[in-house]
């Protein structure tokens, strides 16, 4: 069993190179894989491994950056490895706004789940998906408006439309877009934003499914695609073409071929294209056959 750790913290940090370094033999010896972010404004991570190697190196991130608690944490199960490699990225920002964030300008204003179920409750709540289209399609909450941005940094383009008197409920995956979007909105004068303490990570492991408002999935970016209440494995799985989530109503479709494409992509890719994933999906149907491991199937 492997234990996923997802947290985030917006602090002012220096030495990125020094830590980066120190941090990456860490995570080899203690086999850790996952991705780590780290920024002058912060740093935000997903990491996975044996639930005593994960205790520790928690307890050495927030140690080397003299952090007593993260701004969130989530922990979840998976019975299989859920990433390739361990990554660690310098980034200019810990999540690309296209503006920086002083840690100190942070503003007091997450919902625990039960808390967010009543604020949404009311029609004049505006229920924000920060998250991209493609996540707002697999799962949300009922009600929630996505700005279909495909990228983060045209978020603040779509938040200086809204009205300033307006009572707005913000929530992504882990809570970390939010974070920053709500810093951004505080900045040019609103009062009354909210987010979701956690993200959906946090309301699906709290809160039970009878309660719920989510309607569908949550996308996560790790090899279980996506996850459900009480964060079990989801349905959905990767499509090798187009790199898009697909779901079991789009894997009968006559353009789904596991391995090569679905429907949002069988129109769009090339023959030497199809001819490279058939090709890749034979090799890998071959080493399972013979019992071996090919890199690119998904059970690691």
């Amino acid at each position: 069993m492997f234990i996923i750790l997802g947290f985030y913290k917006f602090k002012n940090l220096k030495s990125l190179k020094r830590h980066k370094t120190i941090l990456e033999n860490l995570f080899s010896e203690n086999d850790i894989r996952g991705t780590l972010i780290i920024s002058k404004e912060g740093l935000n991570g997903t990491l996975s491994g044996k639930s005593k190697n994960i205790s520790k190196i928690s307890k050495i991130i927030k140690n080397s950056f003299k952090i007593k608690k993260f701004d969130s944490e989530n922990l979840s199960k998976s019975k299989l490895q859920p990433f390739h490699k361990p990554k660690i990225k310098i980034k200019k920002e810990v999540v690309p706004m296209g503006i920086y964030i002083n840690s100190n300008n942070k503003k007091n204003n997450h919902l625990e789940p039960s808390e967010w179920n009543d604020l949404i409750k009311n029609k004049d709540t505006l229920v924000l998906d920060t998250r991209k289209p493609f996540e707002y399609e697999i799962g949300s909450f009922k009600r929630a408006v996505n700005p279909k941005v495909k990228n983060f940094r045209e978020f603040p383009k779509y938040l200086s439309k809204l009205g300033r008197k307006k009572t707005v409920a913000m929530f992504c995956t882990g809570g970390i877009r939010c974070e920053k979007a709500s810093i951004y909105l505080k900045q040019k004068g609103f009062k009354n934003v909210f987010q979701l303490k956690g993200g959906i990570l946090n309301y699906l492991k709290k809160i039970k499914k009878e309660e719920s408002k989510w309607n569908g999935e949550c996308f996560v970016f790790d090899n279980r695609v996506s996850l459900k209440h009480n964060l079990q494995e989801g349905s959905y799985i990767v499509c090798s073409g187009c790199r898009i989530p697909v779901s079991n109503k789009q894997k009968r479709s006559k353009k789904y071929e596991e391995g090569v494409s679905c429907p949002r992509c069988y129109d769009t890719l090339t023959k030497s294209q199809i001819n490279r994933f058939r090709m890749r999906q034979k090799q890998i149907l071959l080493a399972k056959k013979a019992g071996k491991k090919h890199k690119f199937q998904k059970e690691y």
